[in-house]
């Protein structure tokens, strides 16, 4: 297996600015804060723990320098029953102890979790627009699941493990001074090539959660209904198999490198820490014969504490080298936690009651531009919409139709002017007014992997049967749906792929239907519609669009031949407006996409 290339020096440096700027200590300690009660009692048991097992190298010393030489049976009795006493103790606080750490750490992975997905959901189209799906995926699932080892086990052992050693230093200390000093001699060489090790391991599994997510991309592109169907009508089934492979080929070397990284350092840890109860014995027969002589209980028991000690001095090592890779998994959840929200909803935001909205929507010398540097999509639109009519927006494609449909819907926000309902700027209007007041069925409607009616419901949760009924009658689906093996509970799969594209787009428009909006708009949602079916949903939509404001943005001009107004867009300016008579006597781009068309 080749690995890839070790990470160049700019790619470092660029992880350790993300890292500097997204991560520190306070905001990870700021994690367990709501559980500081929970993590006070488990540090309380972890104490308690330690302090009791101090008690077994001294009841063991009692038992070989008094209990046994003096063939004292009682007090050996009592002894041996404080060391079984002891174990039992310490196995139940262990045990609680385990069971509370493992609650708190699975609470802070749900807070993480649902913060991270709150936030996503906060953001504008700019942000999914420049990121993949599987991208996103893999920082909830993989970057904030590697953090489990952390809030849980590794909160777990570093809490004992430390307890464990200041607890027994401690003890080798009042056991005999000397023998402890020079057990504590390897402490300072053991932490400094632990943490060289760590710091090394920590830009690996940046670049490993890299690979990771590029993965899941592939996973998640390739393997839905879409990516299936693309592959196979393409031949291009073993060029995938071939990609997937190469890059899963890299994250098992990234995998191998994060776990070898340093590992002879690491090995020159153990070799020392293997090596110092037999020095330790050395020293102890030298001492023998001193001035201050010690006693074999107090080597035998300095050796147990030793013993004792090494292990969660040894996982202490371990753990600090894990928890120096975890930097690199905050680094890449912080990163999204800090993306800044660009569609907020102010402090004092406008609500409007449902029954006072009429649907008068006003677009006043809107401009816009996806990028700083580039140039506007949109400049200078104005277009007055008087409530209960209906405006058609048209023009070729790239002309800046389906943008106009996000600012209306306020996926974005404007650069320049304003876009106003009912005289209130949108954005002065409540979340909750704006959903209101429109209902938007797009050219790529999104159905969920659910039955007919849960998907109808998504829009109205406590609608009736009746409505749904009704809601799927206006958009000429009922009979649809009632020819399906389970009427509106069969599952229409993910995606719809049991629906025909003209289905889904009737079945997304049923589910704005069913909310009632003051202002319907239309982005292409008849575009996949045969032309009976399409005559069939435009007269049902005159029939819904009485009393209600109707924004078509259309490709098809069959569909708009009878709206009030018709705007013509080209590279993003209007260039013509009027209804189609007017417009086809001028002769101009209206009149040339007409015939382009016919």
């Amino acid at each position: 297996m080749q690995a890839p290339a070790e990470p160049s020096a700019n790619s470092r440096q660029d992880y350790e600015e993300l890292a500097a700027a997204h991560v520190s200590m306070k905001r990870v300690f700021a994690l367990f804060m709501p559980y500081r009660l929970k993590v006070l009692a488990v540090v309380v048991l972890l104490i308690v723990g330690s302090m009791i097992g101090m008690a077994a190298p001294f009841l063991l010393r009692a038992i070989i320098d008094d209990a046994l030489p003096g063939d004292n049976f009682p007090l050996l009795l009592w002894l041996v029953g404080g060391l079984v006493a002891v174990a039992v103790l310490g196995a139940a606080i262990s045990t609680v102890q385990t069971i509370l750490s493992a609650r708190i750490g699975q609470a802070i992975l749900h807070d993480l979790r649902v913060r991270v997905y709150a936030h996503l959901q906060s953001l504008s189209l700019r942000f999914f627009a420049g990121n993949r799906t599987g991208e996103i995926q893999s920082r909830i699932a993989n970057d904030i699941g590697g953090l489990q080892s952390l809030v849980t086990d590794a909160g777990n052992e570093l809490a004992r493990s430390l307890s464990t050693v200041l607890m027994t230093a401690l003890a080798m200390w009042l056991l005999d001074w000397r023998l402890a000093l020079f057990s504590l001699l390897v402490v300072p060489l053991t932490v400094v090539i632990s943490q060289w090790v760590a710091k090394l391991r920590e830009a690996i599994t940046f670049e490993q959660q890299a690979r990771q997510a590029d993965l899941s991309a592939a996973v998640q592109e390739s393997l839905s209904l879409s990516g299936i169907i693309l592959a196979r009508t393409m031949g291009r089934s073993g060029f995938l198999v071939r990609r997937f492979s190469r890059t899963s080929r890299e994250v098992a070397a990234l995998e191998v490198r994060s776990r070898t990284a340093g590992e002879w350092q690491w090995a020159l840890i153990g070799l020392t820490l293997s090596i110092l109860p037999a020095l330790t014995l050395l020293l102890g027969g030298w001492l023998m014969g001193g001035s201050t002589p010690l006693t074999i209980g107090t080597l035998v028991a300095m050796i147990a504490l030793q013993e004792q000690l090494l292990w969660p001095f040894e996982q202490l090592l371990q753990l600090g080298r894990d928890l120096r890779t975890t930097r690199a998994l905050f680094a890449r959840i912080f990163e999204y936690l800090d993306t800044p929200v660009e569609i907020t909803e102010r402090a004092a935001a406008v609500s409007l009651e449902r029954a006072q909205m009429r649907g008068q929507v006003t677009v006043d010398g809107v401009s816009f531009r996806y990028d700083p540097h580039s140039a506007p999509v949109l400049e200078d639109i104005s277009i007055d919409i008087a409530a209960g009519t209906h405006v058609a927006i048209v023009g070729a494609t790239g002309s800046g139709k389906t943008t106009l449909a996000h600012l209306l819907a306020r996926l974005y926000d404007v650069d320049g002017g304003s876009i106003r309902y009912d005289g209130v700027d949108v954005c002065d209007l409540s979340f909750q007014s704006l959903t209101d007041m429109l209902g938007v069925v797009s050219q790529e409607p999104y159905l969920l992997h659910a039955s007919v009616a849960d998907n109808l419901r998504f829009a109205k949760p406590d609608a009736t049967d009746d409505e749904l009924l009704a809601a799927a009658r206006a958009a000429q689906l009922d009979a649809v749906i009632e020819a399906l093996p389970d009427g509106y509970e069969t599952l229409v799969g993910e995606r719809g792929q049991r629906f025909s594209g003209g289905e889904k787009q009737r079945l997304a428009l049923a589910r704005t239907i069913l909310r009632n909006p003051p202002v319907l708009l239309l982005d292409e949602a008849t575009s996949a519609l045969d032309v009976r079916t399409e005559q069939a949903l435009t007269k049902a939509l005159e029939a819904l669009s009485k009393d209600r404001t109707t924004i078509t943005i259309a490709h098809r001009l069959s569909t708009i031949r009878r709206a009030d107004l018709i705007v013509v867009l080209q590279r993003g300016r209007i260039v013509e407006r009027g209804n189609h008579d007017e417009l086809l006597a001028q002769g101009g781009v209206y009149a040339g996409l007409v015939r382009s068309f016919s």
